[in-house]
């Protein structure tokens, strides 16, 4: 028995779950996901508590039940608290300005990199960080991605955009002639 699948999530309360045939409905106070529902699982809403079983036994039914338990955790933690993800800029010169929607950013090229997050993302700057706010944590680590992906951290000063947990390893620069 899968690991993650056989254990229930927990419904908190202001959440509706609505299983249908292909896709199952969670709405809570921030918004409202829908998540497929993955083949050869079932989903059942029992009493507060939402219970993941697959039909069979066979390999690819065992994958897709942990799968489709994640996913159904994910969305109930998105609609009640949602995710964030911060970046940090270091860099001499390198400069941010904008919120909400979208950022301009001065990452050492010729021109300013413009970011627009995709509907459903929020962007809020203060200083040098980025704060990446949703309820889809999907589409939150794919933006965050992105952005850090306009200017990746170098290894020998540490230049660039990382996520503010991350830990850069620094290389020695040239040892030199002796």
């Amino acid at each position: 028995m899968s690991r993650i699948g056989k254990q229930p999530i927990d419904i908190p309360t202001g959440v509706t779950i609505t299983v249908g045939e292909t896709e199952i409905t969670v709405a809570g106070p921030k918004g409202s996901l829908s998540v497929p529902v993955q083949q050869n699982t079932k989903t059942s809403v029992e009493g507060t508590q939402i219970i993941v079983t697959r039909k069979d036994d066979e390999p690819e039914s065992r994958a897709w039940h942990g799968l489709q338990r994640a996913l159904l955790n994910n969305a109930v933690i998105g609609v009640t608290k949602g995710f964030q993800k911060q970046l940090e800029i270091n860099g001499v010169g390198f400069r941010l300005q904008g919120s909400g929607k979208s950022i301009e950013m001065a990452l050492g090229f010729s021109h300013p990199v413009k970011y627009t997050a995709p509907e459903g993302v929020e962007l809020k700057t203060d200083k040098m960080t980025i704060t990446v706010s949703g309820i889809d944590k999907q589409k939150v680590g794919q933006v965050a991605a992105e952005i850090r992906a306009l200017k990746k951290p170098e290894p020998y000063k540490g230049k660039g955009i990382k996520y503010v947990d991350e830990v850069i390893l620094r290389k020695a620069g040239k040892a030199g002639k002796k």
